[in-house]
């Protein structure tokens, strides 16, 4: 039996106002917990899109007349407006994505800095002005919007991801479309009738929000549309690469933060009992499905088999099930199709020589469940490890000395994420320094902050979010010259 709630939004934002496609079309979203039908939402078009681009378009107009500060003030308004709703967005989001309650509402306190962040960088706009150092005069460098923004957005942090795209684009002047993830339209729903309540009325298109099932269409469509600027993009590192491609033809701002492959190294004169608690934060925050979960446990030889006997211990109290129940630690996968994904690394793990110590098995029933697993042993080169898991499993293998810790870190063609633990000074610096990726956490399990920038290297794509830096990404530089 299907459930249909209609207590959220379930249509198109576009022009302050919901509507239904253009097509009359809908897709249905589903509570991956119990493989019920939760939502019927309406379904945007290439005819959708390039209507919302047009509504940017003119409210950029308005929008880049207002003062920095009143700028700063709406988001302000969008931060408080969702504090508010703190509660109401934790639930809709564990109903479509799975995340246990108390993750969700980790998620939304966490998101909404963005907006706190960004209404904060919206007064500090970098520039400089300098005479010329050959007497020619002086140089005057600001920075202006870049115009309107394609910003596509994944299922497993649906308020989070969104807000530090759809944040520093307000702030820096610029409209937003918001492509969000067909698996998770709700939230981001939801977040349309917030910022509906928080935007000028007469800035009416400056954020529209149009879940598609055609994903593809919607941002062709709007890459081929010289009006927009700029496209910003959370996801696997294959779309990724595909939407760059899209870009050149007319040279768009882009930034990509894609797919990862997080090692955690683990040094002999470690603590164990941080080193624990921090695997446990960047391995099973969000059920494993993120970019930046520890992939790969590194650990050295002579601590290895005590690590793996308490890493298995901390798995197997973790309780699966419904994220809506007191209690559970670890929601549902995304989908059945990538739970048999996760299945299958484990499968063939086991079948290439790796120790199941914990976990791998499919539970029976509805809900798309998979326990936490521990993998040791996996031997060098199995699929495990090249690819990114996005789900609750952990590989442990071992290493001998350093060299070889930051030689088998580094045997991957991504680099968003790693972690470091030791005691030594040394130690830690040297693996801050030689771990390739665009964030290092250093006895850290949880790294990501709105204030700090957020982004890899490699594969793993480019351009920064949060941070100072982040505001960048919506600004170009024009030079003065006076």
């Amino acid at each position: 039996m299907s459930v249909v709630r209609e207590d959220f939004p379930t249509g198109l934002w576009m022009g302050a106002r919901q509507r239904p496609a253009c097509s009359g079309g809908t897709f249905d979203v589903h509570d991956p917990a119990t493989e019920r039908k939760v939502a019927r939402v309406a379904d945007a078009t290439e005819e959708d899109a390039l209507e919302a681009l047009s509504l940017a378009v003119r409210a950029q107009e308005r929008w880049a007349e207002v003062p920095p500060r009143r700028r700063s003030e709406v988001l302000m308004g969008v931060f408080d407006r969702v504090a508010e709703r703190a509660e109401e967005f934790a639930r809709v989001m564990t109903l479509e994505m799975g995340k246990p309650l108390a993750e969700s509402r980790g998620e939304v306190a966490y998101g909404n800095e963005y907006f706190r962040w960004f209404a904060e960088e919206a007064v500090r706009w970098p520039g400089r002005y300098a005479g010329a150092p050959g007497g020619q005069g002086d140089i005057l460098v600001t920075r202006v919007p870049v115009g309107p923004v394609l910003a596509i957005t994944p299922w497993n942090f649906p308020l989070a991801m969104a807000a530090r795209k759809i944040a520093p684009a307000l702030a820096a002047g610029c409209p937003v479309i918001v492509k969000p993830a067909a698996e998770t339209p709700l939230t981001l729903l939801l977040l349309g009738q917030v910022l509906v309540d928080a935007l000028p009325e007469d800035c009416s298109g400056l954020v529209s929000i149009l879940p598609t099932s055609d994903a593809a269409a919607l941002s062709t469509a709007l890459m081929r549309d010289p009006r927009l600027r700029k496209v910003t993009f959370t996801g696997s590192t294959t779309v990724g690469k595909l939407l760059v491609e899209q870009s050149a033809e007319n040279l768009l701002r882009t930034s990509m933060e894609l797919g990862g492959n997080a090692p955690f190294v683990v040094a002999q004169d470690a603590d164990l009992d941080l080193v624990l608690d921090c695997a446990m934060q960047a391995k099973m925050r969000n059920g494993g499905e993120a970019c930046i979960a520890a992939n790969r446990f590194v650990v050295q030889e002579s601590v290895a088999e005590e690590f793996t006997q308490r890493l298995t211990s901390r798995m197997e109290a973790v309780r699966w099930g419904n994220g809506m129940e007191e209690g559970v630690t670890l929601g549902p996968i995304i989908t059945e199709g990538q739970r048999r994904r996760i299945a299958d690394l484990v499968d063939q793990a086991v079948a290439e020589g790796a120790r199941l110590t914990t976990g791998g098995c499919v539970p029976e029933g509805r809900g798309w469940f998979y326990p936490a697993t521990v993998l040791a042993d996996v031997p060098e080169g199995a699929r495990i490890l090249r690819e990114e898991i996005f789900g609750p499993v952990a590989t442990v293998t071992t290493f001998r000395d350093l060299d070889e810790a930051v030689a088998r870190a580094n045997d991957t063609p991504f680099g968003l994420a790693a972690y470091g633990f030791s005691r030594s000074l040394d130690t830690a610096r040297y693996l801050a320094r030689n771990l390739r990726a665009g964030m290092v956490g250093i006895n850290r399990g949880a790294i990501s902050n709105p204030a700090a920038p957020f982004g890899g290297v490699g594969h793993s794509g480019f351009g920064r979010e949060g941070g100072t830096e982040g505001i960048e990404e919506y600004l170009d530089v024009r030079y003065v010259a006076l």
